[in-house]
């Protein structure tokens, strides 16, 4: 007869350890009730978060919502076991989003997958999303851990998230009021932030088969993985700060498609940017993978698609 002499399957026997995921959601919760603003209902472990808004606070409220991930940079974090700031970058690249609308971070929610739950290794990934939404200002109203065995390896995981904001509809960020003669200010990042990983591992671990052990450049003093595991500024408090002050007609966050990619996006049609390349001090780390990669100055020319043949009109018969 078909299963006899055999055990019967379990999670545990799938890879899957329920204990581990609820000695880790222990751990967690008090980091997590640390972020909690006054507008945060109920506590964690429900199926879904509750965020009470003050309306009374706005005229005309506007939700605003951004989504990403951490990338290949979960990769390095992978290699070198640390994993306490990474989160710090999932919660950068989200509400730094959201304050180019013009809008406050109210709550954010993570997505934490890994190959083997190790309560160790995702309290220090949460314990890096708790840091986060410290510095936003914004509540880490909920999350998700998963385990996936067979999809990847101990010590391997991906994070994603996303976050909620939200602006008064007559003062959010569109870039529709620019003018010619206005002042373009860029904020400085120390490192390569959360994008663009792809390239730089290529580049450093591949092509010059560095080690991330080794000094990240001549007389750095600290190693390639420091410098690539650089926690990304979260820009959303001075940049409010800057909405508050002082007229602010456009923001762009410069992340993938760098500053021409991504400074396009809010200009107004009428106007272009001049853009100043020796007005800052360009990260060391950014010169070694161009020179280790021969990367160009210039990125080449996007070649443009044949233009799309349009079906001829469908006649429709009268009934």
């Amino acid at each position: 007869m078909s299963g006899l002499g055999r055990q019967p399957e379990t999670y545990a026997s799938a890879g899957v350890d329920i204990a581990a995921g609820e000695r880790a959601v222990e751990r967690i919760k008090d980091k997590v009730r640390s972020t909690f603003r006054r507008e945060v209902i109920g506590d964690v472990g429900g199926f879904g978060g509750l965020f009470a808004l003050d309306a009374a606070r706005y005229r005309e409220p506007v939700l605003v919502a951004s989504t990403d991930g951490v990338g290949t940079k979960a990769m390095v974090a992978s290699a070198t076991g640390r994993f306490d700031t990474i989160g710090l970058d999932l919660v950068a690249m989200c509400v730094d989003d959201l304050v180019c609308q013009g809008a406050e971070p109210l709550f954010f929610l993570d997505y934490v997958a890994v190959g083997s739950l190790d309560p160790d290794h995702v309290e220090a990934l949460v314990e890096g999303v708790v840091e986060g939404c410290r510095q936003a200002g914004c509540s880490l109203l909920g999350g998700e851990m998963a385990e996936h065995p067979g999809a990847m390896g101990p010590g391997q995981f991906d994070l994603a998230g996303f976050a909620v904001g939200v602006a008064e509809r007559d003062r959010l960020v569109t870039g529709e009021h620019l003018r010619p003669g206005d002042v373009l200010v860029g904020l400085p990042s120390p490192g390569l932030r959360c994008n663009g990983y792809s390239l730089a591992r290529r580049v450093l671990l591949e092509r010059a088969g560095r080690s991330l052990d080794d000094e990240a450049y001549p007389r750095a003093g600290r190693t390639l993985a420091d410098e690539l595991l650089e926690p990304s500024v979260i820009y959303a408090p001075a940049v409010a700060e800057l909405l508050r002050a002082v007229d602010v007609r456009a923001v762009a966050h410069i992340t993938g498609g760098g500053i021409i990619g991504n400074l396009s996006r809010v200009l107004h049609p009428s106007t272009d940017a001049v853009v100043h390349r020796r007005s800052w001090e360009v990260p060391r780390i950014f010169g070694e993978i161009q020179r280790l990669g021969d990367v160009a100055d210039k990125a080449p020319p996007v070649r443009k698609a044949p233009p799309v043949r349009k079906a001829p009109p469908v006649r429709r018969h009268r009934p």
